[in-house]
């Protein structure tokens, strides 16, 4: 039971880095941005091909990953994005599923239909005791990273001038631009930075979940089920309800393998139902 747990929180984790983002920019912006997996993918892509064919280390990788789905992210925020923040939001999910399945065509042509080749690197290879239990060494790397970024968010968040202004955006972007915000530019760094924790979320979903083309759309109804469960425009809802996804669907896979993700629906359905505004409601963002 404890391994399960434990893996269902690694699971969770990874879940966490790669939503939170897509939370923020909802919350900041409300636009739906389906395409959120999509820099995921770029992030693991990225790192894959960087450790794969340059030879690169694992955590330079990472690095990379952040910055290549930051780069991605800032130039269809400028290009394409920005253009429709104030549409209805059936023109924002045409133009986000459409970046979806173009990317998927362009990773399959590029890379091919198959699963990335990925080697752990030696330092997080293998299982280390825990409390008693025998517990890998990068899923327990994984937490430790869900466990940083949250904090790191926090503080931005919470205690700098950019975080006081993304968070004066967050209650009402008139008010926020009156008082010499420059809430545009405020848009295209949050958006990029949301972008670069998908990608590196993405980049570190390599030695658990595997990457391929079809990444966005396997995973996209998971990163939805965070955001909503816990909370659009907030930082701990997502990871409270990243940490609850992650143990309720290894649980019902290790306990229930028949059931497949169906208890996962029916936890977001009675979760929805209880708390519709999401585990912890947004008020200014944290």
């Amino acid at each position: 039971m404890g391994i399960v747990i434990f893996d269902g929180v690694a699971y969770g984790m990874l879940l966490f880095l790669i939503g939170v983002g897509l939370s923020i920019t909802m919350g900041l912006m409300n636009f739906v941005n389906l395409a959120h997996g999509t820099f995921a993918m770029v992030g693991g892509y990225a790192a894959s091909v960087l450790m794969n064919h340059f030879g690169v280390g694992f955590f330079p990788s990472l690095a990379a990953a952040f910055i290549a789905a930051a780069l991605v992210g800032a130039v269809l925020e400028f290009s394409f994005y920005r253009r429709l923040y104030r549409a209805h939001p059936l023109d924002q999910v045409l133009l986000s599923i459409g970046i979806v399945f173009v990317s998927v065509a362009v990773f399959t042509y590029f890379f091919g239909p198959t699963m990335q080749a990925f080697q752990l690197p030696p330092l997080l290879d293998g299982r280390v005791s825990l409390l008693g239990l025998e517990v890998g060494r990068y899923r327990l790397f994984l937490i430790l990273c869900g466990v940083a970024v949250l904090a790191a968010l926090l503080g931005v968040l919470g205690k700098t001038r950019y975080g006081a202004m993304v968070r004066a955006a967050v209650d009402n972007q008139r008010v926020a631009g009156g008082t010499g915000i420059h809430v545009q530019r405020l848009f295209f760094l949050t958006f990029s930075l949301g972008c670069g924790l998908a990608g590196l979320g993405g980049a570190l979903s390599l030695g658990m979940l595997g990457l391929e083309p079809s990444f966005p759309l396997k995973y996209l109804v998971y990163f939805l089920i965070v955001v909503c469960v816990g909370g659009a425009g907030t930082i701990t809802g997502p990871f409270v309800a990243a940490l609850l996804v992650g143990i309720v669907d290894v649980a019902g896979k290790y306990y229930l393998p028949e059931a497949g993700a169906f208890l996962i629906y029916v936890v977001m359905i009675i979760m929805l139902l209880a708390r519709p505004n999401g585990i912890i409601p947004r008020k200014g963002l944290a």
